[in-house]
């Protein structure tokens, strides 16, 4: 019986080799744009959105300087930072600048075991526990309050930040002549820090509000004691200048 002679089909189309040839093709004309990308940045605008980080931390190594190998086309974008990319950028080094500021002036007055600082979306968050300010259920500075305060306030006086005073409690309910329910409570404990600034040190009361936000944004659950201290707190919230909004139920601005 014969036997077939097995014949190997030919390939149609391109030969697979082909796709991995147009894969790196692609990489590098992608590679290619980016390098003239590159070459067509404004230099001085460059510089100065690298300069705008010296001192932070950020890129402290020094930058090499970029060589523009060709004029930016006309109908190139020139001004890579918007008026709000550029308006952003300086608040953001504001915000860092004066993190620093009170990292360092905290930890030059051995304040960093009663006072927690934070970076928020919001400002420089200053975190202090009810303990530390008041007796439960009162809005009356305790002696040891005073004299943190007396501290905080020569930071203060130093930066130009606007200053929200915010009051918190657990959820506890309230029920006294002088404090309804925990709205007044937290409200008037902020207002009394503001108060403090104002009268005992002279600070321009149009830098600060005082709100109360009562049991209603706490830091954890309401389940344990420890969890409820921790809710206690008047935190001093520092603000991009102009740029604070205000919040909360109950307001007190230049307070008497």
């Amino acid at each position: 019986m014969a036997v077939k002679k097995w014949q190997k089909k030919p390939e149609e189309g391109a030969p697979t080799w082909m796709i991995t040839y147009s894969d790196l093709m692609t990489q590098l004309v992608v590679f290619f744009v980016l390098l003239f990308s590159f070459s067509v940045i404004n230099q001085q605008k460059f510089q100065q959105f690298i300069a705008s980080y010296q001192g932070m931390g950020i890129l402290d190594g020094g930058v090499s300087p970029i060589v523009e190998t060709e004029p930016a086309p006309s109908n190139y974008p020139e001004n890579l930072q918007t008026p709000e990319a550029a308006a952003a950028l300086a608040r953001a080094q504001e915000m860092m600048q004066t993190y620093q500021t009170v990292k360092n002036f905290l930890t030059a007055n051995g304040l960093e075991s009663e006072v927690e600082v934070r970076y928020e979306d919001r400002g420089i968050a200053l975190d202090i526990k009810e303990r530390i300010l008041f007796d439960s259920g009162r809005a009356d500075l305790k002696p040891e309050a005073r004299q943190l305060l007396d501290k905080l306030s020569g930071l203060l006086s130093r930066l130009p930040n606007e200053v929200k005073v915010e009051g918190y409690t657990d959820n506890r309910p309230i029920h006294t002549v002088q404090f309804p329910t925990n709205w007044e409570l937290s409200t008037a404990r902020a207002a009394r820090v503001v108060r403090y600034f104002i009268e005992e040190h002279h600070l321009q009361p149009d830098r600060f509000m005082a709100i109360g936000y009562g049991e209603y944004h706490p830091l954890y659950p309401n389940d344990s004691p420890e969890h409820m201290a921790e809710n206690r707190r008047v935190v001093l919230l520092l603000g991009v200048n102009g740029s604070q909004q205000t919040q909360g139920k109950e307001v007190y601005k230049n307070a008497p």
